[in-house]
């Protein structure tokens, strides 16, 4: 009997999975199947909210790849955007569609959206969890560092979406993870806390991004000011001004430390342009790599 798997966390796959998706990535980057077409005859909706360059463009090219076909659904075209309930919208789409890939704003709207639904359905965003960027992160981790274990990753900068699911990540392979962010902008403290509870590795929240980079082996940011945050955009840059990456604060970390960033970056704020565009960024890669794991993904739920 099929039973449906949803995406909404990282922590809805177990690390062995992760590490079957990841072996199952790096084969398809390097062109193993590149004729298979496991979702032929398959319709992935993409419920996007929020608006999208990586996550849209990886999805679509992705599904296409795979013989399946996409379908863009923008909130306002449809009707939830004209008071549809989001359990109606769910089941109706499930008569239609595979699965369905939800970019949004709230992460309630996603589990409810989910609760719902006959077919998997993938986080593509959320305000809470960014699972899909962290596949590929582990990813360009493992690419160029050659494992988990051990490694020493340093986040720098708001305790958001991203950095709650580097958490989860850090715990599930054993990756030591430490988040430099001024009081006030931690990360979800029950992620924190569970990340804590079941992990193996040492993951820890502090102030100083000196301390935090310190023998790091990749030095992580993201932007200040994420979507749907703008109105205290002023306020964050202010508190956020001793947590820029730049050639200074790396000079901290291993010589050979990788610069990721999950893009798009606002260069001069979180990172400047030398950092971002010197010989220690990985952030293309990671970039290209949403496409691959996400390909994995969608195998390992739909197939």
């Amino acid at each position: 009997m099929y039973t449906k798997r949803d995406f909404l966390t990282l922590r809805d796959i177990s690390a062995k999975e992760i590490s079957r998706i990841l072996k199952r990535a790096i084969e398809l980057k390097a062109g193993k199947d590149a004729h298979r077409c496991p979702l032929i005859g398959k319709s992935i909706g993409l419920l996007f909210e929020k608006a999208s360059t990586r996550t849209r463009v990886s999805f679509e090219v992705g599904i296409y790849q795979l013989g399946g076909q996409t379908i863009y659904l923008n909130p306002r075209e449809i009707q939830i955007g004209r008071g549809e309930t989001i359990s109606d919208t769910a089941k109706v789409l499930s008569r239609y569609l595979n699965a369905v890939v939800v970019r949004t704003y709230g992460h309630n709207t996603l589990m409810e959206f989910a609760r719902y639904a006959a077919i998997p359905v993938i986080n593509g965003l959320s305000d809470l969890h960014h699972p899909c960027q962290a596949l590929a992160d582990l990813m360009t981790i493992l690419e160029k560092k050659g494992r988990f274990r051990g490694i020493h990753l340093a986040f720098i900068g708001d305790g958001n979406n991203v950095t709650n699911s580097l958490i989860e990540a850090a715990s599930l392979t054993g990756i030591n993870l430490a988040v430099a962010c001024p009081r006030g902008y931690e990360p979800d403290q029950n992620i924190f806390k569970k990340a804590r509870t079941f992990s193996k590795s040492t993951i820890v929240i502090m102030r100083d991004p000196r301390a935090a980079v310190s023998r790091a082996d990749a030095v992580y940011t993201d932007v200040w000011v994420s979507m749907g945050q703008e109105k205290e955009s002023s306020k964050k840059k202010r508190k956020f001004r001793g947590y820029q990456v730049n050639s200074a604060l790396l000079a901290h970390a291993k010589n050979d430390a990788l610069v990721l960033h999950c893009m798009p970056a606002h260069r001069g704020e979180e990172i400047t342009n030398e950092v971002i565009d010197g010989p220690q960024s990985a952030v293309l890669d990671q970039a290209e790599n949403r496409l691959h794991t996400q390909k994995a993904l969608l195998e390992f739920l739909l197939t």
